[in-house]
């Protein structure tokens, strides 16, 4: 536990779960609040790690990616600290608690929260219910508890409940974040050639890979591995008839590794190869 005086006055706990717990539970990584003396920023990115954060008093703004959010007394934030985030007291000086968390199954669960609409903040109807949550993970944290790792996940798993009560927005799922679906297309379409993955776009775009791969497939009828392929096999055809570059140079230039992988796709994809293709057309 440290306690500091400078800009801000914190108490935390940097905890150190057992092997058992970061293989099997859901486990503590770190457990605090802060109360702000003058204005200040915190950033971090590439955790891996899932923040739940509770504003007290005073108010704030926390960027997530190139999302911004005002913040103030009674707002709850869940995030998925893999991707950029920062957040920066105002005027107002807030005092905050946080839970650094994760687990083996975490991944799974904020998909399905993000899912079913959840969204980075939200204010509940009981503020109070997370609040017990962390004073009850920064006891367990602090005890000699010889089952401690058991108790905090209990704690952690009803504070998922919770979350997953909170998080039940069809609308938003609908409205918001489908619309993004649009501008991963339009990048793929015009990015093709370039070296692309679930896992890359996902990160571009700050969405669970999960998630996007599901609702691609909703609103397009094709994986977004499907609807790459096409991209390039299109720009492939037209190099077969429109230039004469040889197959070499076209698997390059449309983002296949080489002749024999833009062969073997092709064939899959248009039932002949790029050879028979090109003297057809």
């Amino acid at each position: 536990m440290s306690k500091e005086k400078q800009t801000v006055y914190t108490e935390r706990i940097l905890y150190s779960p057992s092997s058992f717990a970061r293989s099997t539970l859901l486990y503590l990584q770190e457990v605090g609040r802060l109360t702000a003396l003058e204005p200040h920023t915190k950033s971090r990115s590439g955790l891996f790690s899932y923040l739940l954060l509770l504003v007290h008093s005073g108010s704030g703004c926390l960027e997530v990616g190139e999302e911004s959010y005002l913040l103030s007394a009674g707002d709850v934030c869940f995030i998925d600290c893999s991707h950029p985030y920062s957040h920066t007291t105002s005027s107002d000086l807030w005092t905050i608690s946080w839970i650094h968390f994760s687990g083996f199954q975490m991944e799974s669960l904020y998909e399905k929260y993000c899912s079913r609409g959840g969204q980075i903040v939200f204010r509940p109807d009981l503020f109070s219910s997370f609040e017990s949550c962390v004073s009850s993970v920064y006891e367990l944290a602090s005890s000699l508890d010889p089952i401690r790792d058991m108790r905090i996940n209990e704690v952690l798993n009803h504070l998922m409940t919770l979350l997953m009560a909170e998080s039940w927005h069809p609308e938003f799922v609908e409205s918001g974040k489908r619309g993004d679906l649009e501008q991963v297309r339009e990048y793929i379409a015009t990015h093709y050639f370039e070296k692309l993955s679930l896992d890359s776009l996902s990160a571009m775009f700050f969405m669970n890979k999960f998630y996007l791969a599901k609702i691609f497939k909703e609103k397009y009828g094709m994986t977004v591995n499907a609807y790459l392929s096409s991209c390039r096999l299109a720009a492939a055809k037209q190099k077969l008839r429109f230039s004469a570059c040889s197959l070499e140079e076209i698997a390059v230039a449309v983002g296949w590794k080489d002749a024999q992988y833009l062969s073997r796709m092709f064939k899959k994809l248009e039932g002949m190869t790029p050879g028979e293709y090109r003297k057809n057309w």
